[in-house]
């Protein structure tokens, strides 16, 4: 029998790739009211609760679109990948599709990403959290 598949919980974030940061934050502050997540050269995250959006600059070293997957599993997942000979890219769990688009893993309970327990049971899924996503929920008011 075969590896389990992971059930796609949601997408966690997207990463852009823009000419100028400055200029995207301006651009989507007219539109959009936000607090800034994180910021470092070449790269700034903004809040939309528990995801956000990321824009990485053209200039910065490695700058990639892609989105963040969400999965009950990470460690399923890169054994998945492997055993597909799929290539791991990057210092995280993250791939390319055949087309060129990056994907990034991320596990469920290891993040702020949050679905409530009767979308959960919906899902067909009983996930839970660590203590760090717990906290980082709960410093940002959303548990």
């Amino acid at each position: 029998m075969g590896m389990k598949k992971q059930k796609p919980v949601g997408i966690n974030h997207v990463a852009l790739k823009v000419g100028n940061i400055d200029e995207a934050l301006e651009f989507y502050s007219k539109f959009f009211d936000f607090e800034i997540r994180e910021r470092k050269p070449g790269h700034v995250e903004i809040d939309m609760g528990d995801q956000f959006l990321a824009f990485e600059d053209d200039n910065a070293p490695d700058p990639e679109a892609h989105f963040g997957f969400v999965v009950e599993d990470k460690e399923q997942m890169r054994q998945a990948l492997k055993k597909a000979g799929v290539e791991v890219v990057g210092s995280r769990l993250d791939f390319r599709d055949p087309w060129g688009n990056r994907v990034q893993i991320v596990q469920y309970d290891q993040i702020q990403f949050s679905k409530t327990d009767k979308v959960l049971k919906g899902m067909g899924l009983k996930l839970g959290k660590t203590k760090e996503a717990i906290k980082e929920l709960r410093d940002k008011g959303l548990a």
